[in-house]
């Protein structure tokens, strides 16, 4: 019977694909004929290859079915007959996913760890449970059309917490030739042993194949993400430093020493691999080299030598950067009370500073006009300057103008106190243009030679300078991008900024939706943020700009920062993404500001054959000013193997990094190319990689209806997916022009695990075990599909943007009392909203909760509460990412259904 269902799987795999094409259509408004799940039987044939589960065999005729409305000629239909289940190659059989076992094969014959699903997936779908899950009757389901049970997909959940049993509690060690690390959402102490920590370093492969066509074939990109200021554990060692004067570099290419370099003539010189040229050691620093390796005998007393990472500290000395604030005193800001609250909330936030008083720190107010602060100590009181031509922007600069904290602070508390009396008698039309203060905010810090931090509190109406509202129609179509790139005027602002180290953060305290009005640009550029409140009206608004104000002063920040990306000499870097102005070179980039957070993904291509003894090595140089002066240098390298066998390149690759890179590169190019044609790319180059893997880097018994993913790459649909129907790559009816570029800068900012935990939200049932258990480590974490809500729990969504707690309709009223002070259903509201203060278990350990996961997020957030049945409860279903979206996106069991037939089609 098996061999009659393979053989009828081969047969409709040729029918499929008879005289058809191959194409990869966007999953939208896609017309396909569902197949009935309660015909479908699971097929689980016996192979002595598994680990008890059965393999994943797709339906038959699924091959043979429409890709997409858009694609005339193609009229098969499916027919049900069996449910897909994964199936394991048989590598690593009988052990599971461990530290040992994460060696590349050495031989192309070697099978390949594949994805597999569980041991209890025989039977039929019952259809009738999976609908009583359903949340309402409005919510997306994740049930697929064409019969597949989403619970027997690849989970992410499940891989992350392999991951975390895998390494919790233990040492990763980054050493030379380094194997493939934990995941970037599993918390774990990394030992520098001469390679990089991939806190700091995380590569799309820790394998790369010699030849150029061979990383072709493969269809993923070969690169790294970059986080130069990563934050280390306490628990590590931390990044040791060296003097200028003391370190030795490639005299060719400028790269820094690092173990990648070998040593000749008896420790006389040394051979760089990133140009390949020789350079002479100088006299006073010469040591010999001992040993078989022929290393130098005081390597492990120099950083330089025998980690991957250090910093270099140089004798040249920059001014201390400096905290401008710029306060909008127009007459709308004084008559809404916007003033009065922001003076109120500086006084505290300068009051806080004090234990640091030797930060310099400026005041500037401006409507129409620029008036400045002379806060010089020498004079008996504060001195104000009016400058009423802005268009030729000529300030007289004076060293009152910026004054160490503890020598201004009374005198800055005067004219704080004295601006919320500024008359309101003007006209609210007179133009308040944004660029404004950020002209005279750099002027001043140009005229005093200074890096720093321009905080603007921002309160008149934006000037519009396009016409729409909706994004819907425009960044749907191929016409030039001219909301959605910033100007010349902003672009060029931002390129000065950069040049004096100016970090523009913008606060705009009175949201408004104008299509080509968006502020951001400049903020994002510099190393900044912009952060929106509506008009600070209610109690959550004020403390999320408190809490806002608060973060972007403390936060550790290095300003005029210089990035160099020094690759093997077989390898170049072809592109970079990030938030920063563009410049000649990939890579060398420059920065006004960088933070701990800020990551970039370097793209690396094939120049010639890579030498498979020397593997490939990445180094960055980030160049940077400390907040005191400093001069400094980091310097982070990384070494990987490399291999001529393709599948060794599979096995390496890690979905989480994957997912951060595409997200960089995508939303990066969201501004110049169609935002259909990205989402098409990002599934052909999927399903490329899933057909070249299946063709040359898995066991040739794999039918072509059992899908095969590599072993760390069976959560990569599911990120992708999410991905191409995100709201910036994909736009919902209600998705506005300003929300959609707030998401895309805010998204481009973050981190590796960051990025994960957007596009793959934290799903916490917060039921009553969370009283019992430890509230920072809940019961653990669920699917994001509607099917994993039940009426009678509480559930928390976190991600870096969203913090979200869903209600279910039958929740017991004693649960109700002790979170909410409420014993009703009917009598909760929704909305955001601040949990009340309770004396019990279940109260203080869910707030707990929440303050830890607020901790570890970049931006402020306010919790939102979303009961079932709710108009709101939409916010909650583009959080449920394995579910068909509000906004058109395919399920995920839909989504890999395509990926699989269509990289079934590229091999017929």
């Amino acid at each position: 019977a098996d061999q009659n269902v393979q053989q009828r799987f081969s047969d409709a795999v040729s029918a499929a694909n008879r005289g058809q094409s191959l194409s990869s259509p966007p999953l939208m408004n896609e017309q396909f004929q569902p197949l009935n799940p309660q015909q479908m039987t699971l097929y689980s044939p016996y192979s002595p290859r598994q680990i008890g589960s059965s393999p994943l065999q797709f339906p038959q005729g699924m091959l043979n079915a429409p890709q997409s409305s858009h694609l005339p000629g193609q009229h098969v239909h499916p027919s049900p007959q069996s449910v897909p289940q994964p199936e394991f190659d048989g590598a690593n059989v009988g052990s599971p996913v461990g530290y040992g076992h994460r060696h590349p094969p050495t031989s192309p014959i070697q099978p390949q760890p594949q994805w597999m699903s569980s041991a209890h997936s025989r039977g039929t779908i019952n259809t009738s449970a999976s609908q009583e899950r359903i949340m309402t009757p409005q919510s997306p389901s994740s049930e697929s059309r064409y019969g597949l049970d989403p619970k027997l997909l690849p989970s992410a959940v499940k891989v992350t917490e392999e991951d975390e049993a895998e390494w919790g509690g233990k040492v990763f060690v980054s050493e030379h030739f380094s194997r493939l690390p934990p995941l970037a959402t599993t918390p774990c102490l990394v030992e520098d042993k001469g390679n990089a920590s991939p806190l700091a370093i995380r590569c799309t492969t820790y394998c790369v194949p010699c030849e150029g066509q061979t990383m072709l074939l493969s269809r993923l990109p070969l690169g790294a993400l970059v986080t130069p200021l990563a934050r280390h554990s306490p628990d590590e060692n931390p990044i040791p430093s060296c003097e200028a004067a003391d370190v030795v570099g490639c005299c060719w290419c400028g790269a820094s020493m690092c173990p990648a370099m070998s040593w000749q003539d008896c420790g006389q010189r040394f051979h760089c691999p990133f140009c390949g040229k020789v350079s002479q050691v100088p006299r006073r620093l010469f040591q010999p080299t001992g040993g078989v390796e022929g290393t130098r005998v005081d390597k492990d007393r120099r950083p330089e030598l025998s980690l991957g990472s250090y910093e270099i500290l140089h004798s040249e000395k920059h001014e201390p950067a400096a905290l401008l604030l710029a306060v909008d005193v127009s007459p709308a800001a004084l008559r809404g009370g916007h003033v009065e609250f922001v003076t109120q909330q500086i006084h505290t936030l300068l009051s806080s500073l004090k234990q640091d008083a030797d930060v310099r720190v400026g005041l500037m107010t401006y409507d129409n006009r620029v008036h400045l602060y002379d806060l010089s100590p020498d004079l008996s009181r504060p001195h104000m300057m009016v400058v009423t031509e802005t268009e030729d922007l000529q300030l007289p600069v004076r060293e009152g103008l910026l004054v160490s904290l503890r020598d201004c602070a009374e005198s800055l508390d005067s004219v704080l106190q004295l601006l919320p009396e500024f008359g309101a008698d003007g006209d609210d039309s007179d133009d308040v243009p944004l660029e404004l203060p950020v002209r005279a905010g750099l002027a001043v810090l140009q005229g005093l030679k200074c890096p720093g931090k321009l905080l603007i509190f921002h309160s008149a109406a934006l000037i519009e300078t396009g016409n729409t509202n909706s994004s819907s129609g425009f960044f749907g179509t191929s016409k030039p991008k001219s909301i959605f790139q910033p100007s010349e005027e902003a672009v060029s602002l931002a390129k000065d900024c950069v040049s004096q180290g100016c970090g523009v953060h913008l606060f705009i305290l009175s949201q408004q939706d104008v299509g080509g009005a968006w502020p951001g640009h400049i903020p994002y550029l510099t190393g900044g943020a912009l952060y929106t409140y509506s008009y600070l009206q209610g109690d959550l608004d004020r403390e999320r700009f408190g809490a806002d104000l608060e973060q972007v002063v403390a936060t550790d920040t290095s300003y005029k920062a210089e990035l160099r990306i020094f690759v093997s000499k077989d390898l170049r870097v072809s592109g970079c993404y990030g938030l920063f102005v563009p410049g000649p070179s990939p890579a060398h980039v420059t920065m006004a500001t960088l933070d701990r957070r800020t990551t970039l993904a370097v793209e690396l291509t094939h120049t010639r054959a890579l030498d498979e003894t020397r593997g490939a090595a990445i180094q960055v140089v980030l160049s940077y000013s400390s907040q005191t002066g400093e001069k400094r240098s980091r310097v982070h390298t990384l070494t990987l193997r490399s291999s001529r066998h393709l599948q060794d390149t599979f096995r390496n690759y890690q979905a989480q990094t994957l997912l951060t890179f595409y997200c960089k590169k995508m939303y990066c190019s969201a501004s110049e190319r169609p935002l259909q044609e990205l989402r098409e790319e990002l599934q052909t180059e999927v399903t490329e990689a899933l057909a070249c893997y299946r063709k040359h880097g898995c066991s040739s018994s794999a039918s072509a209806g059992q899908l095969v993913l590599p072993q760390f790459l069976r959560a990569l649909p599911v990120y992708i997916n999410s991905l191409r129907k995100s709201e910036v790559l994909l736009p919902g009816l209600r998705s506005s022009v300003h929300q959609r570029l707030q998401q895309r800068c805010q998204v481009l900012s973050l981190d590796t695990c960051s990025t994960v935990r957007h596009f793959y939200p934290l799903l916490l049932p917060l039921t009553p075990p969370v009283e019992r258990s430890n509230p920072q480590k809940p019961e653990g974490a669920l699917r994001c599909s509607a099917a994993s809500l039940e009426p009678s729990g509480l559930y928390l969504i976190h991600a870096p943007l969203t913090l979200l707690l869903w209600v279910g309709s039958q929740v017991p009223a004693c649960t109700l009392g002790e979170l909410f002070n409420t014993s009703c259903f009917s009598s909760l509201p929704s909305g955001e909203m601040k949990l009340p203060a309770l004396e019990n278990s279940l109260s203080i350990g869910v707030r707990s909760l929440l303050s830890t996961l607020n901790s570890q997020v970049p931006f402020a957030r306010k919790l939102l509460v979303v009961k079932q049945g709710d108009t709101c409860e939409e916010a909650l279903q583009r959080h449920l990412v394995e579910d068909k979206s509000p906004n058109g996106g395919a399920s995920y069991a839909d989504f890999l259904y395509h990926l699989h037939i269509n990289s079934v089609r590229l091999l017929q």
